[in-house]
């Protein structure tokens, strides 16, 4: 005889996932704050993108166009793709639990990085598979660790290029070689959030790996370099097998038509974008400098962010730089879940923030600013 329950009950496994906590926002008592922890660009979004925004005002009463032709084409339109291998989501985010709800099940393992985006370890755990959690070196994907990692039971396995916290990528030979080790059933998932950042000859943000194989795709979003984070707008390049799949099972209207608007308005914006991209290149550099002369160790970025390292030092401490900065309106990302118990993450702000936080480093360290 069955026991009959007070309650409803999640499945077995998921109140055991820690649930995604995102970069704080506040710093209580201070009067003007930075909100440097979430990677978002300090150019904010394209004006064209934001007039398009307001175009869809008069007609909130209708439904989005369900497939968002019009982004998929803009998307085809400067990449180069065909549209049919495009499918876009509520931020890339959605499509990354897409993948796992339907290439995962109990049984299966996906694997991930050490310091790989808390989201992939997430996704697997609520599609009922297990995370199989293997080393980086010197913060760098490994893929000789990753491949000696794979089982029968792998499905799917998720790159961050680059990687978030650390800013460092793969190339793209490298990429190549770990799909060309990989089973041909398993799902090699490239997240590109940051590649729009990425100024390397041996970089290719996937769509190359993706155009030539049958088990790689390619996520991307507009919330980190075309500034619309608010809106939540992300894609996928893959093969039209992947794209139909997911399409069975993805909701209906999942970009409202807002989204829609102004995300085809800023893609085909690319000289805002080289703005955005430039002023990030110049500051990267200019806070990677900074800081290494004060004595800081900063993991070389590719990215909108650097991951500053701080001594063990008592009283030098991250938690203590963080205490300092947070007091100041400086709110930068505390990456402990990631592997980096002693370490900030500081994404690239406005000119003011970014001198602001040197200098207050500069003094916490013990120096002359």
């Amino acid at each position: 005889m069955s026991v009959e329950m007070s309650k409803p009950v999640p499945r077995p496994g998921i109140l055991d996932i820690a649930a995604y906590v995102p970069g704080k926002e506040h710093a209580p008592g201070v009067a003007r704050v930075y909100k440097l922890s979430s990677n978002e660009t300090p150019l904010g979004a394209s004006p064209k993108a934001i007039e398009a925004f307001k175009t869809v005002a008069d007609n909130l009463g209708r439904y989005p166009d369900g497939q968002a032709v019009e982004l998929r084409e803009a998307i085809a339109a400067v990449h180069g793709l065909n549209p049919a291998n495009i499918l876009c989501g509520n931020g890339s985010d959605e499509l990354l639990g897409l993948l796992c709800h339907v290439y995962l099940g109990a049984g299966d393992e996906g694997i991930i990085t050490e310091h790989g985006f808390l989201v992939y370890k997430i996704q697997i755990l609520g599609a009922g598979a297990t995370p199989v959690v293997v080393k980086e070196k010197d913060c760098t994907v490994d893929v000789d660790a990753i491949l000696a990692a794979v089982t029968e039971k792998t499905k799917i396995v998720f790159i961050a290029n680059p990687g978030n916290p650390t800013g460092t990528y793969v190339s793209v030979s490298e990429i190549r070689r770990l799909q060309a080790g990989l089973p041909k059933h398993v799902v090699l998932v490239l997240d590109a959030a940051y590649a729009e950042y990425v100024r390397r000859n041996d970089y290719e943000a996937g769509i190359e790996v993706v155009s030539s194989n049958a088990n790689v795709v390619m996520t991307r979003t507009f919330s980190k370099a075309y500034g619309l984070a608010a809106l939540r707008v992300g894609w996928m390049y893959a093969p039209a097998e992947i794209v139909d799949a997911l399409n069975r099972v993805r909701a209906p209207f999942n970009l409202n038509a807002p989204a829609i608007a102004a995300g085809a308005a800023a893609i085909r914006d690319q000289a805002f974008i080289q703005q955005a991209v430039s002023f990030n290149q110049m500051w990267v550099e200019t806070l990677t400098q900074a800081l290494e002369a004060i004595g800081l160790k900063v993991t070389p970025s590719v990215a909108n962010f650097v991951l500053i390292h701080f001594p063990e030092i008592d009283g030098k401490r991250a938690a203590d730089a963080d205490d300092l900065l947070t007091s100041r309106g400086y709110i930068l990302r505390a990456v402990r879940g990631y592997g980096f118990a002693n370490a900030l993450r500081m994404s690239i702000g406005p000119e003011e923030a970014n001198r602001g936080v040197i200098a207050a480093l500069t003094e916490f360290m013990g120096h002359q600013a």
